[in-house]
Order: C-alpha cells, then sequence, then structure tokens
C-alpha cells in the first residue's frame, strides 16, 4: 500500500478492525519512510464474474455499474451510507451463491430487485420499472398491486401473533 503524503510503497499495519458495515475490514496504516499515519479499507471483491447481456455480449462484473443503478433508483430515499453498503454486499454475496462464472444480466436483474422489494418499496418499483420495461400504465399498477397485496398480508400475520 502506498503512502498518500509521500508516495513509498513502505507501510505497516498499526491496527486491523471490522468495518462499522461488518462486511469490510478497516486497517490503521503508518508509512515507514515519513511516519504518515492513514486507514484503509478491505473488502470483498466478485473476481472473474461475466456478464451475459440480454444481446449476448459479455463483459466483466462492475460493482460500480450495480451501485449506480442501485442509486438512481434510491433517490431521495432514506437510507443510510451503512445500510446501502450492507444491500451492495447482499446482492453480491447472492451472485457469489450462484458459483457459476457466467450469469445473465436478468439474474442480476432479478436478485437485485428481491433484494430493493426488502429494503425499500418505492427503490423496488423505480427499479423494476426500469428493469421490466413496464410498457403502459396498467403493467406499473398490476406491479404495484402485488405489493400492496404482499403488505397487507405481512400486516395481517402481525396481528394474528399479537393475539
Amino acid at each position: 500500500m502506498r503512502c498518500p503524503a509521500c508516495n513509498v510503497s513502505d507501510t505497516k499495519v498499526l491496527d486491523s478492525r471490522v468495518a462499522s458495515d461488518g462486511f469490510s475490514i478497516r486497517r490503521r496504516r503508518e508509512c515507514l519512510k515519513c511516519g504518515f499515519r492513514f486507514s484503509t479499507y478491505e473488502e470483498v471483491e466478485i473476481l472473474d464474474l461475466t456478464i451475459v447481456k440480454r444481446d449476448g455480449r459479455k463483459e466483466s462484473y462492475s460493482r460500480e455499474k450495480l451501485t449506480n443503478g442501485l442509486k438512481k433508483s434510491l433517490e431521495k430515499r432514506p437510507i443510510t451510507e451503512e445500510n446501502f453498503k450492507k444491500l451492495v454486499s447482499r446482492i453480491e454475496r447472492d451472485l457469489q451463491l450462484l458459483r457459476k462464472s457466467e450469469i445473465t444480466s436478468q439474474q442480476i436483474g432479478q436478485i437485485v430487485m428481491k433484494e430493493l422489494r426488502k429494503t425499500d418499496q418505492v427503490a423496488y418499483i423505480r427499479y423494476a420499472s426500469v428493469y421490466e420495461s413496464f410498457k403502459d400504465a396498467q403493467t406499473f399498477h398490476r406491479e404495484l398491486n402485488k405489493l400492496l397485496k404482499e403488505n397487507k398480508s405481512k400486516r395481517a400475520v402481525k396481528i394474528k401473533k399479537k393475539y
């Protein structure tokens, strides 16, 4: 790891801790040349995953593309940075659990929608409207009705558990 102050690659780790998100490690480092102290974060990275697009093209997995899409759907929604990182980690964990070197963009979309549905239903509808290419208001209305029925049945189960 290069020192951000003097650009020398000779640094030592002073302390390692699990970061607050629980999915990364925070390392406290010190440059052996200039003595500058800084922190780095280490996190799991999906390696060697190829995405097969709808038109058959193939490209390498990009966390940046995933986070950009999620940020668009979660724009102006009440989600903390920590919860956002956990969401991304859950999606990537689900991708890794497929244990495949090639997956389709449709598989990624389904996993993202499953996790968004649990996290923020407005963001889920936003993402689904683009991913599923809702053609008209009826399609949008049907998806919204599915969510409303799901919420109603969840509330009914909670009420039954109380009594």
